[in-house]
């Protein structure tokens, strides 16, 4: 790591749950491979949020990007964000690669959210750090349009 390297050259976009209404019920990202980074960091968003709603997210893991085996991280789900005190607040989720079942052979990763009760507005990204290759922004998800 140098000094003079842009926090997006060492920062990848991996996945997203792009800014939604969302209805009650459970969205979930794409599977991400960990072979390219040491370090995942999931970041929750609420806007505001529907008449008593609430919003659950986890991390699963599976061993291959169709989701077989898919179960999962243990450890990795946040306290549940309640309409009471969850409007407009932010969640992070943060996961070393050595922290799935390796021995099982799970290698890849998603993000699971769950909004109950009422449709709230919602979003979510799953960024990629400790890159095994420089510039980790080379692994961006196709929807980063622009790196300034």
């Amino acid at each position: 790591m140098t000094i003079n390297s842009k926090l997006s050259e060492r920062l990848a976009i991996l996945a997203t749950l792009d800014p939604v209404s969302q209805a009650a019920g459970t969205v979930t990202t794409g599977w991400i491979s960990t072979a390219n980074h040491e370090r995942l960091l999931a970041v929750i968003q609420t806007g505001v949020l529907g008449t008593s709603a609430t919003v659950d997210a986890k991390l699963q893991q599976a061993t291959d990007a169709s989701g077989t085996n898919a179960k999962d991280v243990t450890g990795k789900a946040i306290t549940q964000i309640v309409k009471a005190s969850g409007d407009n607040k932010q969640a992070e989720i943060n996961l070393r690669a050595e922290e799935l079942d390796v021995n099982g052979g799970f290698d890849f990763v998603r993000l699971s959210l769950t909004v109950g009760t009422a449709a709230s507005l919602v979003a979510a990204q799953i960024f990629g750090g400790d890159a095994k290759n420089l510039p980790a922004s080379a692994l961006n998800q196709a929807a980063v349009v622009q790196i300034i």
